[in-house]
């Protein structure tokens, strides 16, 4: 039953308000027993019920929300270093799927691990997220891309859910691209997706979501409303993968089915941004992809200014985003996007929450939600964003226990 002390700033972050509000409390305590927060305020108002509770310092530090990686790749085979090389010589992203790299290189080598192989990969990079102050990560499957696979890759996000160390929330991507042995026979493999994948993976409850990436080298968009009209048929959630390399109808695509998110959007269209404002769909800022890509990136400031939320996620995968560096894609954020340092951590906190379907358990500090939160040793989000460091996280807890640093974070 322990008390934070001595907090700098809590950035409590809760849902009301702009894109911009974080809440802050200056000189704040917040106060958890289990999981769950029961106080949070001005550490002078502390309620003497609390007084004698074990106190934990937090140095005059910056406390957030734990951060929410809501867009991720956690379990893949291998690494796609040479396509980095090959897009720095001209190469575009399109250029090097047409020759059979791109995500099917990654494919060929995921369908070569074993479970416990690719669990284990996985684990090491959540262990190196939660260490950046994340506490959930959604991730996605994708791929596989057969149902052997697929499956597999599904039962490694139950299983590091299980383990408990940090809150995932996993996602269907069946639909990321067709795979070469139904190159000829797309239809067939949509009707894979929806007859037998998406019923089989609803009945085991291995994902919360199902997802489709919408491009030229994958789906269109009358088939990408079949494969997640079906999943929504089943009790899965929409997100799509859209607007990315082209302006296909992505956007306008998630609006009409309600889908919690459209990520990417670099190339959105003003009809696509008008629509989600109605929606109340979240869009899902990847910056460390635009880094990567050399592409102009999603345009946080005409979609904040239209009403509609923006998240911040890292999209990590071994081709167009290979770093797990939330905090890193903050800055970012800021830095190529034009989103202010306060509403770059709303979006990797709340609005990430909302991307994702739960704004009600996490995402912010309030007494009644999950007691995940991270120590920053800054003075401010400002601070933060700005003075990029390797790790600026020094203490982490989620669901009310602390984890393990590895070391990485720095201290005051």
């Amino acid at each position: 039953m322990p008390v934070l002390r001595s907090i700098g700033t809590l950035a409590t972050c809760r849902n009301e308000g702009a894109q911009s509000d974080i809440h802050p409390i200056q000189n704040a305590a917040l106060v958890w027993e289990g999981g769950t927060l029961l106080w949070v305020g001005p550490e002078k108002a502390l309620p003497a019920e609390y007084a004698a509770w074990e106190s934990w310092d937090a140095e005059g530090a910056l406390v957030v929300p734990g951060l929410i990686d809501c867009h991720t790749h956690l379990a893949f085979g291998g690494w796609r270093a040479e396509e980095f090389a090959q897009r720095i010589q001209g190469s575009s992203y399109l250029d090097i799927a047409r020759k059979g790299g791109g995500i099917m290189s990654t494919v060929a080598q995921t369908r070569t691990m074993s479970e416990d192989a690719l669990l284990d990969r996985a684990r090491s990079f959540l262990q190196r997220m939660m260490a950046l102050g994340v506490t959930t990560v959604e991730c996605k499957s994708g791929y596989g891309l057969d149902v052997e696979t697929e499956l597999r890759l599904l039962r490694v996000y139950h299983r590091l859910g299980q383990e408990g160390a940090a809150r995932i929330i996993p996602t269907f991507l069946g639909a990321h691209v067709v795979p070469p042995e139904f190159r000829d026979r797309r239809e067939e493999y949509i009707k894979l997706l929806i007859g037998e994948l998406i019923p089989l993976i609803a009945a085991r409850g291995l994902a919360r979501f199902c997802d489709a990436f919408v491009e030229e080298t994958a789906f269109t968009v009358p088939e990408a409303r079949r494969i997640l009209s079906a999943g929504k048929a089943v009790g899965l959630g929409a997100k799509l993968h859209a607007d990315q390399l082209s302006s296909c109808g992505g956007a306008e695509l998630a609006a009409e089915l309600g889908a919690v998110s459209a990520d990417h959007l670099e190339c959105v269209s003003q009809a696509g941004i008008a629509a989600m404002t109605k929606s109340g769909s979240v869009a899902v800022s990847l910056p460390l992809a635009s880094l990567y890509l050399n592409h102009a990136p999603l345009p946080a400031r005409r979609l904040i200014e239209a009403g509609v939320p923006v998240a911040v996620a890292t999209d990590f995968n071994p081709g167009s985003a290979p770093s797990y560096h939330l905090p890193l894609a903050l800055s970012l954020a800021c830095t190529m996007q034009r989103m202010t340092p306060a509403e770059a951590l709303k979006g990797a906190t709340i609005i990430a929450a909302r991307a994702l379907a739960i704004d009600g358990i996490t995402g912010s500090l309030e007494a009644g939600k999950s007691a995940d939160f991270a120590v920053i040793d800054s003075d401010s989000v400002n601070e933060w964003c700005y003075h990029f460091t390797p790790n600026a996280c020094w203490r982490v807890v989620v669901r009310g226990r602390e984890v393990e640093p590895l070391g990485q974070g720095s201290r005051r």
